[in-house]
Order: C-alpha cells, then sequence, then structure tokens
C-alpha cells in the first residue's frame, strides 16, 4: 500500500512472533504478526496501529487537512504540551502545524448558549462572556486594543489563559485569506509556539504566535495586520499599509490636513477631494494619497536590489528626525518625511529613493568585479577615470563609491548599430558648434530616439550623413554588448 505515514510504498508480511529485534514505530514493541514495512528504509509497524488511527483528519484548529505522521517529540499547537506519543498529526500543506492525536480529534461546539460559551478556533479552552467590570483589565489578542474601549462590544475570554476576543473580532477573523492583495499565495491562520519569534512582514514588528502565513515563501502576518482592509478598498476610513507600522485613517475634513502636507510616496501637495490616508497616531508628515498606496510596489514585502544584494530591502518611512539620510545610488538627500527603500540590517544604513530602484540599467565592466548603474539627475559627481563632473549621466558602482562616465571606459565601442537608424552611430560630442556653445537655458535640445529633451554637453552616438543623434542611455543595451 502508499500511506501517508511513509513516503515509499509499505509491503504487508506475516511476521513470527520472537523471529526478530525490529521494533514497530507505532507501539515500539517487538514485531509480530501481520505487519507493514519498508525494507531500504527499515521502517515497520503493525497493521493494527496503523489501522487504529485515521489516515487524514479535518481538525477544528486548522483550517488544512492533516495526516497521521510518527511524532518526533514536537510541539501540540493546540495545547502547547510536548507530544510524547509515538504518534501525531501535521498538516498535508506543510503548514508547520502538529498536534496531538487527541487534539485533533477533539470535538468541538463552536456556540453553547445555556452557558454563554464561545469555543473559537484560535484557543484550545471555551471562552466564556467577560462581566463588563473585568474588561478594563484586558486587552483583545486580535485588534490588541482595550477591550473596554468598545463598551457596545462583548468580549469573551480564557481565565486561565489570559485570552480574550472582541465578539466583533471573532467574526471577522477567517481560518485563511485567499487572493489577498498583500501576497499572491493562500495565508492560513496558524498558532505557532510561544517558544518561536516571528517578524510581521507587514509592520515589521514582532508575531506573538498567532499570525496568518505563507510557509511556502515564508511569509507572516499579524493578525490585525491581515484583517484590517487594504488601500484598494475604496470604502474602508482606517486601512493597514505595509509601508508604515500605525493605523491609517481617511482624511475626511480639510483642516485635518495643516498647511501643504505631502504625499510620502510622490511627494505631491495632498489636497481634497484626492482620497488621502494620514497616520491615526502621531506621524502628523505621514499623509499617503490611495492611488499611490495602490500604485506602490508589493512585489514581496522585502526586495532585492542590485545596487545591495547582501540583503533584501524594505519599503518603508525613515524615522522623523532631524538625521539627513543619503540615497547610496545616487547620493541625493532622502526627505526623512518621504518613504524610501531601506535596509533593516543596523550595520549597513543602506537607503534608496523609490525612484533610484527603478535604475535603467546595471551593467558588468570587465576592468571592474561589482555591478556598474546607469544612473541620471546626479549632483554634481566627478569621474574616478578623466576627473571631470559626470553632469547629469554616470556609470555608479555604489560598493566602491566610484562614478565613471561611459565614455572613459576603455572597451566603449566607438562605433554601433541600433535598431531606431539604418546606419552606423559614432560616439562623438555634439557635431553642432551652436549646442556647445549655448547658454541659454530656454535652448532644448533632442534625442532622435527617445524624442525627450537631452543635455547638449553629454556624448552622443550620432549619424553625420542624417543629422541623427542618440543619447547614450538610449542605446545602452546595444553599448553594454562591448564592456
Amino acid at each position: 500500500i502508499q500511506h501517508v505515514i511513509h513516503r515509499h510504498p509499505l509491503s504487508l508480511s506475516f511476521i513470527e512472533e520472537g523471529s526478530t529485534i525490529a521494533r514497530c514505530k507505532g507501539c515500539e514493541r517487538k514485531l509480530s504478526g501481520p505487519t507493514y514495512g519498508c525494507e531500504p528504509c527499515r521502517f515497520f509497524i503493525h497493521k493494527s496501529c496503523l489501522d487504529e488511527h485515521k489516515a487524514e483528519v479535518q481538525c477544528f484548529f486548522h483550517p488544512c487537512p492533516l495526516t497521521i505522521s510518527i511524532s518526533y517529540f514536537d510541539e501540540c499547537l493546540v495545547c502547547f504540551k510536548h507530544i510524547t506519543s509515538n504518534f501525531s498529526y501535521k498538516c498535508k500543506l506543510s503548514c508547520w502545524f502538529q498536534t496531538h492525536v487527541e487534539c485533533a480529534l477533539k470535538p468541538m461546539v463552536e456556540y453553547s448558549d445555556e452557558e454563554c460559551t464561545i469555543q473559537h478556533f484560535t484557543h484550545l479552552h471555551p471562552l466564556k462572556l467577560v462581566d463588563s467590570n473585568q474588561k478594563d483589565e484586558v486587552i483583545c489578542s486580535i485588534c490588541e486594543e482595550l477591550c473596554s474601549s468598545s463598551p457596545s462590544n462583548s468580549t469573551y475570554g480564557c481565565m486561565e489563559c489570559k485570552f480574550f476576543l472582541h465578539k466583533s473580532c471573532m467574526k471577522s477573523i477567517p481560518r485563511q485569506l485567499i487572493n489577498y492583495r498583500i501576497h499572491p499565495c493562500t495565508l492560513i491562520f496558524n498558532i505557532t509556539s510561544p517558544y518561536y519569534h516571528f517578524e510581521c512582514d507587514c509592520c515589521g514588528e514582532r508575531i506573538d504566535f498567532r499570525m496568518f502565513s505563507c510557509r511556502a515563501c515564508n511569509f507572516d502576518l499579524h493578525v490585525k495586520c491581515a484583517i484590517f482592509p487594504t488601500i484598494d478598498n475604496e470604502d474602508a476610513k482606517e486601512i493597514k499599509h505595509f509601508c508604515h507600522p500605525h493605523t491609517l485613517a481617511l482624511v475626511e475634513n480639510d483642516e485635518e490636513y495643516g498647511s501643504e502636507p505631502r504625499c510620502v510616496a510622490c511627494a505631491e501637495i495632498c489636497l481634497a477631494p484626492t482620497p488621502t490616508f494620514r497616520c491615526s497616531r502621531s506621524c502628523n508628515h505621514f499623509f499617503l494619497h490611495q492611488s499611490c498606496g495602490v500604485k506602490l510596489p508589493y512585489k514581496t514585502y522585502k526586495i532585492k536590489h542590485p545596487s545591495h544584494p547582501k540583503h533584501p530591502l524594505t519599503i518603508t518611512s525613515l524615522p522623523y528626525n532631524d538625521h539627513i539620510r543619503t540615497c547610496d545610488v545616487c547620493f541625493r538627500g532622502i526627505d526623512s518625511t518621504l518613504l524610501a527603500d531601506s535596509c533593516r540590517e543596523s550595520e549597513c544604513k543602506f537607503n534608496l529613493h523609490l525612484d533610484c530602484y527603478n535604475v535603467l540599467l546595471s551593467i558588468m565592466f570587465s576592468g571592474h568585479q561589482h555591478l556598474l548603474t546607469l544612473l541620471e539627475k546626479t549632483p554634481d559627481l566627478s569621474c574616478h577615470l578623466c576627473g571631470v563632473n559626470c553632469c547629469n549621466f554616470v556609470l555608479r558602482c555604489v560598493s566602491c563609491d566610484i562614478n565613471m562616465h561611459l565614455q572613459c571606459l576603455p572597451s566603449a565601442p566607438k562605433t554601433i548599430k541600433h535598431k531606431s537608424h539604418l546606419h552606423p552611430l559614432t560616439l562623438t560630442n555634439s557635431p553642432f558648434e551652436y549646442e556647445l556653445n549655448s547658454n541659454e537655458e530656454n535652448d532644448e535640445f533632442y534625442c532622435d530616439v527617445c524624442e525627450q529633451k537631452r543635455n547638449q554637453r553629454e556624448l552622443i552616438y550620432y549619424c553625420a550623413e542624417c543629422k541623427f543623434i542618440a543619447e547614450v542611455k538610449c542605446v545602452i543595451l546595444e553599448v553594454s554588448i562591448f564592456l
């Protein structure tokens, strides 16, 4: 037979009593009678021990099916006691959920009207209605608000374990979240051991063993972060967003804006009637357009960037203080009221503007060990090869803090072919003397590839026969082949 308790097929045989020293994986007694076994793995189990338990069950405390398994002294995630028996049930879908056989099969009544008792899947023991006088001292384990702050909301609790829930929170918490915008996979409600610590991939704070998880992606969320409406919910007055640790409230009164508040994502002024959310606590500078919040790239909460391959970066609001941070790609200052891509490792202090995350291109130059990143809109940086200012177009190595003109690289091609033009293009200064001598701010010079304004003092790729001009950044893929 093929059974969930073992990865290989098991063969049935009859073993005479006293004819073997091998022991049953189920009862640990010497093998005798009808026995299933896998010879290569030395895995044997009495047929009676295997038939004693159902191969698969559905437990009240976990949304996924559970399958029978051999226990290895793990912890039961229903009662939090060690599993000392030989059998246990574990999650069929690899949620790390494991429980005693008796806890998995425990019969449950979800609601008992006679005793004002509710059995809820978030806790082993039945929860009883809490007296209104006791609500001043207890906090809801889901929303983490003081239970007395909602006088009209009933509270149920387990006094033995000091576990309490608003009745509204009981109703709002699902066993799993499907097609949730914050993460593409199904998120399962999980209870983990209180001895293990997890970090919420939304707010970054520690999780106290009740959470929504995707084990395949190693992605975990506070329950309160998971069940709050997201920013694309048009009717929500309060939301949680991954870029800020506090709840955000919809601005409904012009007076709440204050003096020219700016959106932390786009830096534009927030004004009615554009839907805008602000921090509901003490972060007076934090405003976020609803449209900007939707556009922020969640991907997974932690993102990789070629300029900082050691650690993932997180979109977050920087600490609001007088310390001026610098973008490690473009070298411009980062306003502490704006969002940034930041490394959470304390020794790194690596930050990026949101705009600088989407760099034009990263290339490997044969004479340098690190990736070089093609950047625009830089302050005046000097080329480490020729000493001349790089103006607004530079190849930068963030790791070594060096900057180079592309044309200064020895391997930079003097002539290229590009799909936008029939003839070869040659690397040169502008061939037009009036461009080179122009100091007029209103003069505009254009690239024939992107049809956008260009800096007339940057080198170009040029066709003299057709007077066709291409900025280096517009033909960089052709150029990078030679580097």
